[in-house]
């Protein structure tokens, strides 16, 4: 979120304190005098409120969408569960949906942003890089927040129904909800543990930024690259559990294609690294240590083009792993929310 996040040109070899560098934000150093300071968890919250408020706007229009498909009765959330075709019972539960999906958007949006910090950019963008660092941040921080309160709303409905005391009622949807095994129904069973992934790791990758100067900088960056495993995981989690994207679709499909900019940035990042020992060299190198890392360097490169070759086919040909639709059923054939 979570993950979850300007480079030094091409060869750049060291770090000055304070500068960007191809991993994201800014570098652990001392502050020199007339230095800016480094930023803060508390200075980001601040001036997260913005991007927090567009990501109440999303959220409150997706829910609005999912509750008039629902009414409508052309959701395929209702084929899926007919149960649920009374939208006023099950508010909580699309609720839940809406942060669910403002989530994985701003997911995205975090990591489209520090792939084109830490990599090359075009040369004209709206915003600065010092700015394009703050949006960054912020949106890791909301991107919590949004999981958060996904995971929240979806236990706030389960205690809604159940018949057993409040306290039982809590205890129980803790349990279903926030400890991995808890939830023992039908797909939730892989689809929850990989979504409470996404957010156990979220929390303090998104976080480790504000102590970087206290574990350092290369212990940081090697696990802040380990925020493109939290929004692996959130789209997992949404393509096995998503009533809405359940269906073969272009809903569906879509969700696929928004990975196509994210496969693409991630392998112009690994082709072109700004730091000189990330580089692909002609010769793997005598020393075995040096093989091993020019070994990895390559079947780190050859498996994101994979994936975007995959990605490409996936989109072009519609066949993604969804389910097909029933027969006879109309709500599906008007597609997906």
């Amino acid at each position: 979120m979570t993950n979850p996040h300007p480079a030094p040109g091409p060869g750049a070899a060291a770090e000055t304190p304070g500068s960007t560098t191809s991993d994201g934000p800014q570098v652990p150093g001392p502050r020199r005098s007339g230095e800016p300071r480094r930023p803060t968890l508390r200075s980001d919250l601040r001036a997260s409120w913005p991007d927090g408020l567009a990501a109440l706007v999303i959220t409150a229009a997706v829910f609005v969408l999912l509750y008039i498909r629902i009414r409508n009765e052309t959701s395929s959330t209702v084929t899926v569960m007919p149960f649920m075709a009374d939208a006023d019972a099950f508010w909580l539960y699309f609720l839940s949906q809406a942060f669910g999906w403002s989530a994985l958007l701003w997911a995205w949006g975090t990591v489209i942003l520090g792939l084109l910090l830490s990599g090359p950019r075009p040369s004209r963008l709206p915003l600065s890089g010092p700015r394009l660092e703050r949006l960054h941040r912020t949106t890791s921080l909301n991107t919590i927040a949004l999981i958060a309160a996904h995971a929240l709303f979806f236990g706030a409905e389960l205690v809604r129904f159940d018949t057993a005391a409040w306290n039982s009622a809590v205890a129980t949807a803790f349990v279903e909800v926030f400890v991995p095994g808890g939830y023992d129904s039908g797909t939730g069973r892989i689809a929850i543990p990989v979504g409470q992934a996404a957010l156990y790791l979220a929390i303090p990758l998104g976080l480790l930024f504000y102590v970087r100067h206290r574990i350092g900088p290369k212990t940081w960056r090697v696990l802040h690259r380990c925020v493109i495993v939290v929004y692996v995981l959130s789209v997992w989690h949404t393509l096995l559990y998503g009533t809405n994207v359940w269906y073969d679709g272009w809903f569906r499909t879509g969700v696929w294609l928004l990975q196509l900019p994210i496969a693409a940035l991630l392998l112009l990042r690994l082709l072109r690294p700004a730091r000189r020992s990330e580089k692909l060299s002609g010769s793997p190198g005598a020393s075995a240590g040096a093989r091993t890392g020019w070994a990895l360097r390559l079947g780190g490169r050859l498996a994101v083009a994979a994936v975007l070759v995959a990605l490409v086919a996936v989109v072009a040909s519609g066949r993604d792993g969804g389910r097909s639709v029933p027969p006879g059923d109309t709500s599906s054939t008007h597609n997906h929310d």
